[in-house]
This record gives structure tokens, sequence and C-alpha cells, in this order.
């Protein structure tokens, strides 16, 4: 697409010339009105170069995703909250839960891992050109409700979204990425196949970065379908659940706590969703 655009404005550059020497050989035109138009006609092309530059650095330019940072900071804090019962599509569940965190001295939790790779992303994708809608603006307050969540992205629209946690399964060994994909209920039938799609997009970009391997324990080669899940029923926009990691296994543990691992999600979950939206 560069070489279509920027070659009609070669080629008009040099038409101006041309017109102006022949305007110049009758005699119609002053050498200076030649130096004028041949200076202004030479900087067509350099002004659509970056034009179109700009416009290909902006790959997401026109579109909205969505990312719901699962829990929050402060929902410990709010027990009778968590616990009121909302409609997930299929059944009644709670409005949501504290999260999972790390068994160190000081422990390192799973909303705050979720708001800072949520945080990472939003500002990739912003430079991309992307309209960004979170689920919630901090990670100093509770909620909103699992179900509110789903209906924030459906309501902004949104091209694709992507809801971001981490396990906290006890059992030896257990560790890596795995991806929840949605099954069809209704709300979210015409998105499934898509959201498979763009599943594949975020396993491809996971195991590019090299450092958390997919799933040994929740899924069938990190990829389990999840039914019981109001974000993945309820959606009305093609959407997955990444659980990046383990914060019970020590070794992802210390990967998940790593601001410059959760800068390489951030950027993985972009390139996923930049092939997605192409």
């Amino acid at each position: 697409m560069t070489r279509r655009l920027a070659r009609p404005a070669h080629w008009l550059a040099i038409a101006a010339i041309a017109i102006v020497l022949a305007a110049t050989a009758t005699g119609t035109i002053s050498a200076h009105a030649v130096a004028t138009a041949t200076r202004t006609a030479l900087i067509v092309q350099p002004q659509s170069a970056a034009a179109m530059t700009a416009a290909t650095a902006l790959p997401l330019k026109g579109k909205i995703v969505g990312i719901d940072p699962g829990h929050n900071g402060l929902n410990k804090d709010y027990p009778a909250y968590l616990a009121q019962q909302v409609w997930n599509g299929r059944e009644w569940e709670d409005c949501d839960t504290t999260g999972t965190q790390t068994d160190w001295a000081h422990t390192f939790t799973e909303a705050l891992f979720n708001w800072h790779v949520a945080s990472y992303l939003k500002a990739d994708l912003v430079k991309d050109g992307a309209k960004v809608v979170m689920t919630r603006p901090s990670n100093k307050g509770h909620g909103p409700c699992v179900n509110k969540r789903s209906f924030i992205i459906n309501g902004a629209h949104a091209n694709v979204a992507v809801d971001i946690h981490a396990d906290g399964a006890y059992c030896a060994g257990c560790r890596g990425f795995a991806l929840l994909e949605p099954v069809a209920d209704g709300p979210n039938d015409k998105v499934i196949h898509s959201s498979r799609t763009f599943g594949a997009d975020i396993k491809g970009a996971m195991l590019a970065v090299k450092k958390m391997p997919v799933s040994n324990y929740d899924g069938t080669n990190g990829v389990s379908y999840r039914d019981d899940l109001a974000g993945l029923n309820l959606t009305k926009v093609p959407k997955i659940l990444i659980e990046v990691g383990n914060m019970k296994n020590a070794t992802d543990a210390r990967l998940l706590a790593s601001a410059t691992f959760q800068q390489q999600v951030a950027r993985a979950l972009l390139n996923a969703i930049i092939k997605f939206l192409k």
C-alpha cells in the first residue's frame, strides 16, 4: 500500500516541474517562478510519505479493544459484595472473588498482576491507535461483578477483548499459561469461532515469548473450554480469558512478579490482537 500511494505523489511532482519548465521555454513564466514551483513540487512526495508512515504506524486505528483485569485490589474488604449472586448466562454465581496470590511472606496478588499487565497492554494499544475500554479504572477499589464486566465491553462494541488472570492451583509441578475459551450458550453464539481464532493467535504470541510454557495441567494443550464463567458466557465480542501462569508454582510466581515479564505478556497480547484484527 505504501508504494501505491507514494508513486502518484512522485509523478505529480515530476509533472508539475515539467509543466513549469515548458512554460519557461515559451517565455510565459519567470525563472523565479520556476524555482518556487520546483521547490513546492519536490516537497509533495516527502509529505505524502510522512502521512503514509503515520498511517502504517497505527495498525489499530479505529479499533476498539476491551480489557478485563480480573478481580480488584480491595475485593477482600467487601465479602458481602462478592457473595451477591449474578446470572452468568447459564447459572447463578458469585459476583466476584478476591483472586489468588503467591505464598511468599510478602504476597503478590493476582489482582495486582492483572492490573499491571492490563496497564502495559492499554498503553501499547493506545500507541497503535486503538480505543481501549477497561472494566475497572484502578487496583484500589472493588468490583465490578463479573457479569457487569461483560456488559461494559459489549456496550462499547469492542472488536475483541481479553480477560487477564493468573491461576492458583495447588498441585506438584503444575505450571504454565492456559487459554479459557467460550462454549456456545446463546448470547455468545456468534463469536465462538472468532474467539477460538483469537485464542490461537494468543497461544502463538505467548509461545514466542519462550518463558512461560503451555499449561501442563489446565485443559488440553493449554486450552480449556468453559461454560461456567460470566465473562465468556455473556460476551458478544470475540474474547479469551488467559491464565498467564500459576501463582502457587515458585517458578511461575517469580515470572509473574517480574515487571519485565509483565511487559512481555502485554506485548504478546498486543501482537495477537493486531494479528486477529488484520
